[in-house]
C-alpha cells in the first residue's frame, strides 16, 4: 500500500481519496520502492517505461516527455540519521495532468514538508506547480549544504594565514563532499534546464518561471561546489608546500653539518688508527694541538661554504 495518497483539488485543498481523482484536480500517491503492492499499481495506471523507470535499481536526475506525461528523477541531500548527507537521496516521478506518482529509497523530507501542506489543504493547485515546489525544497536543503560547507572551508584557509598551523584533519573528507556533491548536482543542473525547455503542455508560464529559478540556483551551487573544491586543493597544496619547504630546509642543515664535520672526522678517524708510528704518541700537548688543528678546520670550512655561498 501507498506510504500516502492525497486527491487535490484544483484550489490545493485536499479532499477524501475516491475511486477517480476530483474534476480539474490530480491524485497524488507515493510509494517505498520495496512496496509489494508498488508493481500492481503501476501496470494499472503507469505506462511500461515510465514504470520501469520508477523502479530502477539505479537513478540519475532526468527530465523526458513521454507521451502526455513527464518522467523525473531529483534529488536532495540525505538529511536522515543513515548516510552522509553528500549521500544524495533520489525522488522519481511520473506527472500527468492528473496523476503525480512518486517513489523513495530513503526518506525525502521535502516530499514530508509537502505532505504536511497537503494534509492541511494547501497542496500547490497544479501537477507542475507540485513538481516546482518540490524542486525548490530539495534546491532549498541542497543550498543549505553547499553554504555550510563553504563556511567549514572558509576556516580552513585560515590555517594558510599561519605557516605553523598543521593540515585541517577534515579537509580531506570535506573534500570528497564536495566532490561527491557536484557529481550528483551537475545531473540535476541539467535535468533542471531540460525541464524548462521541455514542451509539455502540463508546463504553465509560472512553472516554466519558478522552475527556471531552481536551475539557475543548481548552476550557481555547483559552480559553488567547484569553487570550493579549487580552494580546498590550494589549502592543501599550501600545506605540502610548507612541508617541503620545511623538510628542504631540514635536510640543508644536515648538510651544512656534514660538510663541516666530514673531515673532522676524517681526521680523528685517522688519528684514531691503533697501530705504531702513530706522530705524537709520546708528546704531551700533541693532543692540544691535534683539537687545536680540529677548530682551524671547522672555521676554515665554515669559510669555504660562506666563500661559495652555500651558507
Amino acid at each position: 500500500m501507498t506510504v500516502f495518497a492525497f486527491d487535490i483539488t484544483a484550489n490545493g485543498s485536499n479532499v477524501a481519496t475516491a475511486d477517480a481523482p476530483p474534476e480539474g484536480g490530480y491524485r497524488w500517491a507515493h510509494f517505498d520502492l520495496d512496496d509489494p503492492h508498488l508493481t500492481a499499481f503501476l501496470d494499472t495506471h503507469v505506462p511500461a517505461i515510465p514504470a520501469a523507470a520508477l523502479v530502477a535499481p539505479e537513478t540519475r536526475p532526468r527530465a523526458d516527455r513521454f507521451g502526455d506525461g513527464l518522467m523525473l528523477n531529483l534529488r536532495g541531500v540525505n538529511l536522515t540519521d543513515d548516510g552522509p548527507a553528500d549521500q544524495m537521496v533520489a525522488v522519481r516521478m511520473w506527472v500527468t495532468a492528473h496523476l503525480i506518482v512518486t517513489v523513495r529509497m530513503r526518506q525525502v523530507f521535502a516530499l514530508d514538508t509537502l505532505r504536511e501542506d497537503a494534509a492541511q489543504g494547501y497542496a500547490p493547485a497544479t501537477p507542475m506547480m507540485f513538481v516546482s515546489s518540490l524542486s525548490t525544497r530539495l534546491m532549498g536543503r541542497v543550498q543549505d549544504t553547499v553554504f555550510d560547507l563553504s563556511g567549514r572551508v572558509d576556516g580552513m584557509e585560515d590555517s594558510v594565514q599561519d605557516d605553523d598551523s598543521p593540515l585541517p584533519p577534515e579537509l580531506a573528507e570535506e573534500r570528497r563532499m564536495a566532490i561527491r556533491l557536484r557529481r550528483y548536482l551537475a545531473p540535476q543542473r541539467d535535468a533542471l534546464v531540460a525541464l524548462v525547455g521541455t514542451d509539455s503542455p502540463l508546463m504553465s508560464q509560472s512553472a516554466r518561471d519558478l522552475l527556471r529559478e531552481q536551475a539557475n540556483l543548481a548552476k550557481l551551487n555547483v559552480e559553488e561546489l567547484e569553487g570550493l573544491i579549487a580552494r580546498m586543493t590550494a589549502v592543501q597544496d599550501h600545506h605540502t608546500a610548507q612541508a617541503a619547504l620545511l623538510q628542504g630546509h631540514n635536510g640543508y642543515v644536515l648538510s651544512i653539518i656534514a660538510a663541516v664535520f666530514l673531515p673532522l672526522g676524517f681526521i680523528t678517524g685517522l688519528f684514531g688508527v691503533n697501530v705504531a708510528g702513530m706522530p705524537g704518541i709520546n708528546t704531551s700537548w700533541a693532543f692540544a694541538a691535534l683539537c687545536a688543528g680540529l677548530v682551524a678546520m671547522s672555521v676554515g670550512a665554515v669559510w669555504v661554504l660562506r666563500w661559495l655561498k652555500w651558507i
